[in-house]
């Protein structure tokens, strides 16, 4: 469904992508991953045509999405920050997608399960950070997109909220779809992903499966499997170790 060819991207004279060259398919979950500057927001945005590569080629579902943007139906996207008009109050912000879209018939789900339609009257500016990440998700997957990209998605949210989206992303799977993850919370990932996408610098280190990352390390926590692979590279290594503390924090809160 997606299909990035020997893809580089240069902004003056750092190297975020180089060489990039990967195979998403209807089915799979890939969980985006490595430490912060890796290239990995650079890689979502060229996807979404919101930055051009200076080589190489990206299509999803065979339109080149340098091309026409229609592919763009296709994409369900929630940024890991939304930026909404400050004014729009939440009811008009849906009804503007569906016009923009041309489509009435839309997934409620998330809409009633984050309880939306009760804050339909609220203007943007009001919302909290949390809020506004339920509004990001409602939307993402409001019009049943065959794509899912969702960056940073649980970030911000109280513990049901979280459980409740993690749910809506098991159940769009099982429906086939590809959903590409970004997360700096390991252990959410191990509930959904089925493979694993590391860069590093810009580089791609290893697209794996993960349960092969598991056996090839045996390690069954997707952080301590990454950081036995990774082993001896200094960057990734201080990355592992805040991973670490961010999964001991989220294990034993205080």
């Amino acid at each position: 469904m997606i299909h990035i060819e020997a893809v580089y991207k240069k902004f003056r004279r750092l190297q975020v992508l180089e060489n990039i060259s990967a195979r998403f398919t209807a089915g799979q979950v890939i969980a985006l991953i490595g430490p912060n500057g890796s290239g990995k927001t650079t890689l979502i945005k060229s996807i979404l045509g919101m930055v051009r590569p200076d080589k190489g080629t990206i299509r999803v579902k065979d339109h080149l999405v340098t091309g026409n943007p229609d592919y763009r139906q296709f994409i369900g996207y929630m940024p890991q920050i939304g930026r909404y008009p400050d004014n729009m109050k939440v009811g008009q912000l849906f009804e503007m997608m569906k016009k923009i879209r041309g489509i009435e018939s839309v997934d409620i789900d998330l809409l009633t399960r984050f309880e939306i339609e009760k804050i339909y009257e609220k203007p943007m500016r009001t919302l909290s950070g949390g809020t506004r990440q339920k509004v990001s998700a409602a939307l993402a997957f409001l019009f049943d997109p065959p794509i899912l990209i969702l960056d940073e998605p649980t970030a911000g949210l109280d513990p049901l909220s979280s459980e409740i989206l993690k749910e809506k992303i098991i159940q769009e799977k099982k429906k086939n779809k590809l959903i590409l993850i970004t997360s700096h919370v390991l252990s959410d990932l191990e509930e959904l992903t089925s493979h694993i996408m590391y860069l590093q610098e810009g580089k791609l280190q290893f697209i794996k499966d993960l349960e092969t990352l598991q056996e090839e390390t045996g390690e069954i926590k997707l952080s301590k499997a990454i950081a036995k692979l990774m082993r001896g590279q200094e960057t990734s290594s201080a990355w592992i170790d805040q991973l670490f503390a961010v999964e001991q924090n989220k294990e034993n809160p205080q």
